[in-house]
């Protein structure tokens, strides 16, 4: 049973909310730790599998902007997946974005993170 109902970051799962802090201050050795040895991230249709992919993405993704990041909502699909909405504000062309994290959790690490813009 879906549900949609806004969270508070503080109600995200620990390895979701721990992700998102490190992977907003741009430490991907810590954003890496959460992700399954095979995980697969999936950012503007381009796919990145297993942490040998996955690390430099983290590394690098958006590193030659400038830009601000604020939880604009968050919920609940079922028991493994959850959608985290962020708002990116910078100097990327648009100077705003609203994303979708959607993550597919596995024995309590991020199997899968889709990256995609905010559908409302």
């Amino acid at each position: 049973m879906t549900q949609h109902t806004d969270l508070t970051s503080d109600l995200l799962p620990t390895t979701v909310r721990e992700f998102l802090a490190a992977h907003i201050v741009r430490d991907a050795d810590t954003a890496s730790s959460f992700l399954t040895e095979d995980a697969v991230v999936v950012d503007q249709d381009e796919t990145f599998r297993g942490r040998e992919e996955t690390h430099p993405f983290l590394r690098d993704a958006g590193s030659e902007f400038e830009y601000t990041t604020e939880q604009i909502g968050a919920r609940r699909v079922d028991e493994t997946h959850w959608v985290v909405t962020l708002r990116l504000e910078g100097t990327f062309p648009g100077g705003v974005a609203e994303l979708d994290y959607r993550f597919a959790l596995r024995d309590g690490l991020v199997a899968e993170l889709v990256i995609a813009n905010h559908s409302a």
